[in-house]
């Protein structure tokens, strides 16, 4: 779909492939055909976010891949123009794209009492992506967070499913808080959550134009 002046695909769960003047993909995964990506994106070690099966098929040697720190074992030995690692708030222009990594973890989701999912400090990323006058936040795998209050973007891709990232509820208020022109609902339909995740965020998002991909 034509959102502003990118064509954003959602192939599924937090894979977006987005295509400007350069093409990028979000954490490929359960990616169905071959593609080449000028850029792909990383945002934690987790297997539905970091499936080195299909980043390879969306990889030829011109890629730069961009990831957390966390993915540094396994990608290794990969042919590819270049693999840089971010910590939050760093910073990384490829061409005309500007790239940087923000904070991505979670305030109340745990999978046991006192130990979260995503803990904060552990250098999982979400990304600001500037592309073309347009920027886009994946906010990945992420409850919402304070800094999300202080973040400036167009296009807002945030997760909606809960168990692992923010509910319905919690990633309508973080579309308020974030105020971008539109907001793109992820991850659900795969591991978690449904297509009603997504619907329920829609109704309850005031002020920001919603778009189910």
């Amino acid at each position: 779909m034509k959102l502003l002046n990118l064509d954003i695909t959602r192939l599924g769960h937090d894979t977006f492939r987005i295509k400007g003047s350069k093409l990028i993909y979000t954490d490929p995964y359960k990616v169905s055909q071959r593609d080449e990506a000028d850029i792909a994106l990383i945002s934690h070690e987790h297997f539905d976010h970091f499936s080195l099966e299909d980043l390879m098929k969306v990889i030829f040697p011109g890629t730069t891949i961009v990831a957390s720190p966390l993915c540094k074992d396994g990608l290794k030995n990969l042919k590819v123009k270049e693999v840089k690692f971010l910590d939050p708030g760093g910073k990384l222009t490829v061409g005309k794209v500007q790239i940087e990594a923000v904070p991505a973890y979670n305030v109340n989701k745990f999978r046991e009492p006192g130990k979260a999912f995503h803990p904060k400090g552990e250098k999982r990323l979400g990304f600001l992506i500037q592309m073309d006058g347009t920027t886009v936040y994946h906010a990945a795998d992420s409850d919402f967070i304070p800094e999300m209050k202080n973040l400036k973007c167009d296009i807002a891709l945030l997760p909606v499913s809960g168990t692992y990232v923010m509910t319905a509820e919690e990633a309508a208020q973080a579309a308020v808080a974030i105020k971008p022109k539109i907001a793109v609902p992820m991850h659900y339909g795969s591991i978690v959550g449904s297509d009603a995740d997504a619907e329920k965020f829609k109704s309850l998002v005031k002020g920001v134009q919603v778009e189910i991909l």
